[in-house]
């Protein structure tokens, strides 16, 4: 195939998207603030704030870069009154070139006390998935008929499970989403590119600096056979319950400023920047995420002094 010449970052753009969409392995989407909504990738997560917790988080990814990732996330769950279960449901569109991917799931948790302070939490997602390539956006010459009407369509099942053991200060966890692998663009296309198992581990801690200052430092390692280990390790502050400031920094990829404020007990809006550290920092001016989280609960004892995670 061919490509127009009009720009390095379109150039650029159409050779990365063809190395991913042909690549043997996928990676799924990223997030600067996960450690705001771990239900995402670990179902275990489902229904530990104790409260009905509705979060929401935009991510536009390399902006300025032709055809770069934006993915949308919308999630809630919720614990089961009288019972140690939790339940969530939470819908992802993921979108970058040619390619659109829609995923919800279903999430249930079960947890038990280890001690006064620590739960241990079994989580298991159930994941419907919709992905949607459609060829003939990217930019081609005539003759070039074997992408004209060259649209994939394709849904595909899952199942993925987790686990997570927290208190009111700390939490590490470990998950898989999707225990089985799907494979796509495969046969008469000439080409393949199959979803391998991810696996997450999630940690974190709460340290009180002063009686208004609070630390938390969290790390995020995502590991899929055939690509890169990915690291995410960042460190919060939450000042007078109200605002958090912050860094993180993503191994070898990028460096990333947080803020979030409390605006009130039930709602928190939070907004990150990532700068790039590779190559792709030629053509882009960095990614922004943006997201809300409310939530209802019935006591109000629960809010008075808001978990950090």
């Amino acid at each position: 195939m061919r490509i127009n010449n009009k720009n390095k970052s379109s150039i650029f753009c159409v050779l990365f998207l063809l190395v991913a969409l042909a690549s043997f392995s996928q990676q799924d989407a990223q997030f600067t603030q996960y450690m705001y909504n771990p239900v995402n990738f670990n179902p275990a997560y489902a229904g530990s704030r104790e409260v009905l917790s509705v979060f929401g988080m935009h991510r536009t990814q390399w902006v300025g870069l032709d055809g770069a990732p934006s993915t949308s996330t919308v999630s809630g769950h919720s614990p089961i009154n009288n019972s140690d279960l939790g339940i969530g449901v939470s819908f992802v569109n993921d979108r970058i070139g040619p390619s659109d991917e829609n995923t919800i799931s279903a999430d249930i948790s079960y947890s038990v006390p280890t001690s006064d302070r620590y739960k241990l939490a079994f989580g298991l997602k159930l994941t419907a998935n919709l992905l949607n390539v459609d060829f003939t956006k990217l930019t081609q010459q005539p003759g070039d008929s074997q992408l004209e009407y060259n649209i994939d369509n394709r849904f595909s099942p899952n199942i993925g499970a987790g686990i997570f053991w927290y208190s009111d200060r700390s939490y590490i966890g470990l998950s898989v989403p999707n225990f089985l692998e799907t494979k796509h663009f495969d046969g008469a296309k000439n080409s393949a590119s199959t979803e391998k198992m991810h696996y997450y581990l999630i940690g974190g801690y709460v340290f009180d600096l002063t009686p208004n200052i609070k630390f938390k430092p969290s790390v995020l390692v995502k590991a899929v056979q055939q690509a890169p280990l990915q690291a995410d390790f960042s460190a919060n502050f939450l000042f007078s319950e109200k605002l958090t400031l912050g860094a993180a920094y993503r191994w070898s990829a990028a460096f990333s400023a947080m803020v979030g404020f409390q605006i009130t007990d039930r709602l928190l809006v939070g907004y990150s920047y990532d700068a790039e550290n590779t190559k792709l920092a030629n053509y882009n001016s960095g990614s922004h995420e943006i997201f809300l989280r409310f939530e209802l609960f019935k006591n109000y004892d629960k809010i008075i002094s808001p978990r950090f995670f």
